[in-house]
């Protein structure tokens, strides 16, 4: 899962960024409006954390023009605790989520756990495929009931494929929601880290779709 953190107080902009990576997450990180802009306009993400506060350009012109144009990722809002007007403006011009400052960071991961499963279908935490299960809010992965432990980019690859499980998932788009900006993206480790999963999972729920990519799923031709 890649996310956008928009917010131009570099303390809390590099707690947000820690405490998201920390979690599994790839995070790209804009000061200010325009480069949030710029960013959420021309990358694939899964989730945007948006203050409203912005210099250059206020967040709520942000999200505005992120919905004229058509962008329809998630996006929890981060508003002043007083300003309850910033709230409505901000569900208004398409805000999926907010909360207001002071938080704790935990509530912020659960609204974006939250935000980022019912995006792709899941009204859960757990997702299951077969004898695999993930759950989000801890991070564990189980066959059988048996742990499996697996690497930050493995947790992420797996997390982002049952999340779309039995739609075809090309190397592309893998690489696009797998990789903050300044990894060095090479679709070819896609291969390697699919080719892991597979010997750690020990159960055959990927399967190779030869010329478009991956999908998750327990019936389907492996390759």
């Amino acid at each position: 899962m890649r996310l956008l953190v928009v917010e131009d107080d570099p303390n809390l902009n590099q707690q947000l960024v820690d405490a998201l990576k920390d979690a599994g997450y790839a995070v790209d990180t804009a000061r200010d409006g325009e480069d949030g802009h710029f960013l959420g306009d021309t990358e694939p993400y899964d989730a945007v954390i948006l203050d409203i506060g912005l210099p250059k350009m206020d967040g709520i012109s942000v999200l505005e023009q992120w919905r004229r144009d058509g962008r329809k990722m998630p996006v929890l809002l981060l508003t002043a605790r007083d300003r309850w007007s910033d709230k409505v403006a901000g569900i208004d011009a398409g805000a999926d989520d907010y909360v207001a400052k002071p938080f704790h960071m935990e509530e912020v991961l659960a609204r974006v756990r939250a935000l980022v499963r019912r995006s792709a279908g899941h009204a859960s935490n757990e997702i299951e495929c077969g004898p695999v299960r993930l759950d989000a809010r801890s991070g564990r992965v189980t066959v059988s009931g048996h742990m499996v432990k697996l690497t930050s980019h493995e947790y992420r690859l797996l997390s982002y494929m049952m999340l779309h499980q039995g739609r075809v998932v090309s190397r592309t788009e893998l690489v696009e929601h797998l990789y903050d900006q300044d990894f060095d993206r090479d679709s070819n480790t896609i291969e390697v880290f699919i080719g892991r999963l597979r010997k750690k999972l020990g159960v055959d729920i990927i399967q190779t779709i030869r010329g478009l990519g991956y999908t998750v799923g327990m019936t389907g031709d492996a390759g």
